[in-house]
């Protein structure tokens, strides 16, 4: 599981999930490994998470709304 945190946070993950946020860029998130232990299987559902994030702006264009509309 994956959530965003708030700005300054950090990383706060355990283990593969960690790893690959940092690599990724990701600054400020918080993980939870949720089921497994194996850790290759929990670095692979984290590169799916990942893939699978999007802008704000896809979603304000998906939705037919300006973006500020987002954050109300």
């Amino acid at each position: 599981m994956l959530r965003p945190a708030a700005p300054g946070t950090g990383v706060i993950a355990g283990g593969s999930v960690r790893i690959v946020l940092e690599m990724a860029g990701v600054e400020n998130a918080l993980g939870k490994q949720l089921g497994s232990n194996n850790a290759l299987n929990n670095a692979r559902a984290t590169v799916v998470a990942i893939q699978s994030m999007r802008q704000f702006s896809d979603v304000a264009r998906e939705r037919g709304i300006p973006m500020e509309e987002l954050w109300k």
